[in-house]
């Protein structure tokens, strides 16, 4: 796997990769953005070519190509390999017999793949007319792979015997439970499967729809699959591994309520739609999405539970820090009803004429309000906790101005009222600056004469004599600032070199910019040193101690020759 490892990073810049994510900018010999791990106004987050790393001095996140698409796609380490082999070309080698062996998580994804292929290969034709009268073509039943789960108690589980699972890896990955005489049941029976992929479209669960004569009547309408190793369905949203190109592409996002409807949407061609996975849209989600795109438009059922729901997800993406709007559907239809029986341009006028959040509310509550009285009361109760959560201030002012021309009040006394509202905890992605022990110079000479050393060491070529500028740096800084230098931590240790990389990434001498660094710091150092000597003479000769008095003055005169020496060679 190293040398996939290495073809893809030969084949693959740091800025083809991050540059598909967030729009770079030049600064100086590095590229910089505002950061998709935090909220930010001003960019922090900084790109070298040269060195093949991203660094945000706000959060202080940073690394590779790697550790990038980690973070931005939520995934792991194999699933960023995946990814980003698909980007590059490269086929994924694994080394037979040599030391990486497979763990767990790659024992399950290798069953839920399995898993899919087998549910897919038991599609009945019932199963299929079922799905072409809700609209579907053959060729999105076989790009999203839905398959079928017999009436069968244990078909699934014996199947994936025969490949060599194991009970406990069935039972892990949420296909089977053991029943009362100890053997496997299977979790999924008389059901249509959806899989669900993970970001790099790997199958981590499945959703099941009760579909066949034998199902029972009593059997909940859809059913997904638990929590597992691999499934968090507080994380995962279906269709996203398809969606998020389109997402980038449109800068905006659509969210529906289940497989059906996002299937419906994207055959009418709006590709950047996702759906919730049997929970509420969470603020994991939103923080999904906004690494994509900041605009989201929440499109769910027009029942009440719908509507509900509607609201709960408009919450969690407006604390998310997204740009919320709501397609406003016929009442009691669904995206996969109305693109049915009205067609897709119906389904793209609603997305396309969807409303922002605060006006969408606004326009019910006056529509369903009997009288100005309980308008203004359910703007203060309804409203006003979806106002607090808008981050931007701008947006929150205008939407203010317009709440009071609604009511026909002041603005100020909508400002006070939206004082009162609980608030919601902040997410805090930032994470705290280090407070290490080398505060007396945090800001100086010695942490920029340090951060050139990292720079320079981590390029493939110095531009200096890193062997003779280390040794003079070492003699300049002392053994105890040199320890606590190196005990610093690797994101700090790596903002140096991006700090060191922004200051002197376009020197035309380096060399002499380095010199004349360390010059000044071991001028600082005994001057420091010669201050420290010139006091402990004075005490000396206080106290009438000719011998400390003698070798303190030679001390001085020897700081005094070296500080000389130094500005007759500036």
């Amino acid at each position: 796997m190293s040398d996939t490892v290495q073809q893809i990073k030969d084949r693959l810049s740091i800025v083809d990769v991050v540059s598909q994510y967030v729009k770079l900018e030049r600064a100086g010999s590095s590229l910089r953005a505002r950061c998709p791990f935090h909220a930010e106004r001003t960019p922090s987050f900084h790109v070298s070519p040269e060195r093949g790393t991203y660094h945000c001095f706000g959060c202080g996140v940073g690394g590779d190509i790697f550790s990038f698409v980690e973070a931005i796609e939520g995934l792991d380490f194999k699933g960023a390999l995946k990814v980003l082999a698909e980007k590059a070309g490269v086929e994924i080698v694994y080394e037979r017999g040599g030391k990486e062996k497979k763990d767990e998580r790659d024992r399950l994804f290798e069953l839920m793949e399995t898993a899919a292929i087998f549910y897919s290969s038991r599609l009945s034709d019932a199963a299929k007319k079922y799905l072409k009268e809700r609209g579907l073509h053959g060729t999105t039943l076989k790009e999203f792979r839905l398959g079928l789960a017999n009436d069968a108690w244990s078909e699934a589980s014996e199947y994936f015997k025969t490949k060599k699972f194991t009970d406990n890896e069935i039972i892990d990955a949420g296909l089977a439970k053991k029943n009362e005489r100890g053997s496997l049941t299977d979790k999924f029976r008389n059901r249509i499967m959806f899989p669900i992929n993970d970001s790099a479209g790997r199958t981590v669960g499945f959703s099941g729809r009760v579909f066949g004569e034998k199902a029972s009547p009593e059997a909940p309408k859809y059913l997904n699959s638990p929590e597992t190793v691999l499934f968090h369905k507080s994380r995962i949203l279906y269709g996203f591994d398809r969606a998020k190109l389109a997402i980038r592409k449109h800068n905006c996002a659509v969210l529906v309520e289940g497989q059906m409807d996002l299937l419906a949407s994207h055959q009418a061609g709006w590709g950047n739609t996702v759906a919730v996975s049997g929970t509420a849209f969470t603020l994991e989600h939103a923080s999904l999405i906004r690494r994509m795109t900041e605009n989201l438009v929440i499109a769910l059922d027009a029942d009440e539970a719908g509507i509900k729901a509607a609201g709960r997800a408009a919450r969690a993406a407006l604390q998310g820090g997204l740009n919320v709007k709501v397609a406003q559907l016929p009442q009691g239809s669904d995206p996969a009803d109305l693109i049915l029986k009205e067609g897709k341009e119906a389904w793209s006028s609603a997305i396309r004429e969807a409303k922002d959040i605060i006006t969408f509310l606004l326009d019910v509550l006056d529509e369903h309000s009997k009288g100005k009285d309980r308008f203004r009361r359910a703007v203060e109760s309804i409203v006003l906790p979806f106002l607090s959560d808008v981050r931007s201030p701008i947006a929150r002012e205008q939407y203010q101005r317009e709440i009071a021309r609604r009511l026909d009040v002041s603005e100020a006394a909508v400002a006070e009222a939206l004082s009162k509202v609980p608030t919601a905890p902040s997410d805090a992605t930032g994470t705290a600056k280090n407070e290490g022990s080398i505060s007396s110079f945090e800001a100086g000479k010695i942490k920029q004469a340090f951060s050139l050393l990292l720079w320079q060491e981590s390029l493939p070529k110095s531009d200096i004599d890193l062997r003779a500028y280390r040794k003079e740096f070492e003699e300049a800084v002392g053994d105890d600032n040199l320890k606590l230098l190196h005990n610093l931590p690797e994101s700090e240790q790596e903002s140096l070199r991006f700090s060191a990389e922004s200051i002197h990434g376009k020197s035309f001498n380096l060399k002499r910019e380095a010199q004349t660094l360390l010059r000044i710091i071991l001028q600082e150092r005994l001057a420091l040193e010669l201050a420290e000597a010139t006091a402990a003479l004075k005490r000396a000769e206080s106290d009438g101690n000719s011998v400390q008095a003698d070798v303190y003055m030679s001390v001085c005169k020897l700081l005094t020759t070296q500080i000389a020496q130094l500005h007759e060679n500036m």
